[in-house]
């Protein structure tokens, strides 16, 4: 085929192909396909219908434990250490007259001699008064020629000195005898020894510390109540007119020192004024007889131990309790009306750290969810899943529910 034929050819192939495209378009237009709207998510929940129903309060605290009657023993004679007895140490236990130490009193045996002879020395002195009393009434009568005699005369004023010194020689017997009681030092109270100060063959005098006691009848702990928590709290009303002071909220108080401890409580009283740091009112739980627990065998509680509380609080008869895992950023929920997701605005009435009840938003029957959701919308369809299966994934016997998926619009 020579050049000439072959330009004239291909000119004439390209015009026929495109003739034939341009007959095959026309018979085949383009056709447009509408798609419906984009799938929605499909969301598996679990709800809970919500029920008003009666609550009781229970008021989170904690604090340290007090001693209610803590003193400082102190020597009130002088004289050495003679005798320690063997509870006087620190965390021993005592009664109330129990002696605790004793004092060397040879000192003081002859001060109490020397005071009774100084008293039966007055008492001879008062007798001879009286006598020359009697014999100047005597003398008296027979030469007084019947004038009234003056007290001068009578001895009376001696008479008065006599009994004056009776008297002083009584009372420093009465406190040589008291000062020798006072060698051996009591206990006040029943109570525990937090410290002491002395120990065997040490010399006291008057007001030596000997050691810091406190008694075991009760002790207390100071809690700190949160002002968003006082309105649900049944506190003690105190009044000048101490007969109306009224009982406070039960408490149970737990440490977990040795072992699990528990004891039981009663707030007795509130502080008298609001902390100027925490501005927080403080209450006082108090503790009867904490140390009957060791027949129990059951760590005995410490002076300055932490511990737990928990506050009996009101009983509120209509209230609607959610966990605080079904709310968001403290303001909303979600519930499920007709198979379609809502986002609910709500306000608190009461929360601690694993419920709240709700004062506004919420009502009886709706279906609350508890589901953790991501970024999911108001409108999103939702299927609920069963209280069973539910319960099986809380147990962790089976994977958590596909929360949303790709695709759902916000």
């Amino acid at each position: 085929m020579n050049s000439k034929l072959r330009k004239l050819l291909i000119p004439a192939i390209v015009i026929a192909v495109t003739a034939v495209l341009i007959v095959f378009i026309k018979g085949n237009p383009p056709k447009s396909e509408r798609f419906g709207s984009a799938p929605k998510a499909n969301v598996t929940v679990a709800i809970s219908h919500l029920k008003a129903k009666p609550y009781q309060v229970m008021i989170n605290s904690f604090g340290t434990v007090k001693p209610r009657t803590q003193s400082i023993l102190v020597s009130q004679a002088s004289g050495q250490i003679i005798n320690v007895n063997d509870q006087f140490r620190d965390g021993g236990f005592f009664d109330k007259d129990e002696v605790l130490l004793e004092l060397d009193d040879r000192d003081h045996r002859a001060e109490v001699k020397s005071a009774q002879a100084n008293l039966l020395t007055a008492q001879q002195a008062l007798l001879e008064e009286q006598a020359r009393g009697k014999q100047a009434q005597t003398d008296w009568q027979r030469l007084g020629n019947g004038e009234q005699a003056s007290s001068l005369v009578l001895r009376k004023p001696q008479l008065a000195a006599a009994q004056a010194e009776v008297l002083s020689a009584q009372a420093q017997l009465e406190k040589a005898e008291l000062d020798l009681e006072r060698t051996k030092i009591r206990a006040p109270y029943a109570g525990r020894v937090l410290s002491r100060s002395v120990d065997l063959g040490q010399v006291v005098s008057n007001n030596t510390e000997l050691a810091s006691i406190y008694a075991i009848d009760s002790v207390e702990i100071r809690l700190p109540i949160k002002n968003k928590d006082l309105a649900f709290i049944n506190l003690p009303m105190q009044f000048r007119d101490k007969d109306n002071t009224e009982q406070g909220a039960d408490v149970a108080l737990t440490s977990e020192l040795v072992g699990h401890q528990h004891w039981q409580g009663q707030v007795v009283r509130t502080e008298g004024a609001i902390d100027e740091f925490a501005q927080q009112l403080y209450v006082v739980a108090k503790i009867n007889d904490p140390y009957k627990a060791t027949a129990d065998k059951q760590y005995p509680i410490k002076i300055g131990q932490y511990i737990k509380a928990e506050i009996t609080g009101k009983i509120l008869p209509n209230a609607l309790v959610i966990p605080n895992s079904a709310i968001y950023q403290g303001s909303y929920v979600y519930t499920v009306k007709n198979g379609v997701l809502n986002r609910k605005d709500i306000t608190l009435a009461w929360q601690n750290a694993e419920k709240a009840i709700i004062a506004t938003g919420l009502n009886n029957g709706d279906e609350l969810v508890l589901t953790p959701l991501g970024q999911v919308s108001s409108g999103t369809r939702v299927s609920v899943m069963s209280e069973e299966q539910y319960q099986r994934i809380l147990d962790g016997g089976s994977q958590k529910p596909k929360i949303a998926e790709q695709g759902a619009k916000q």
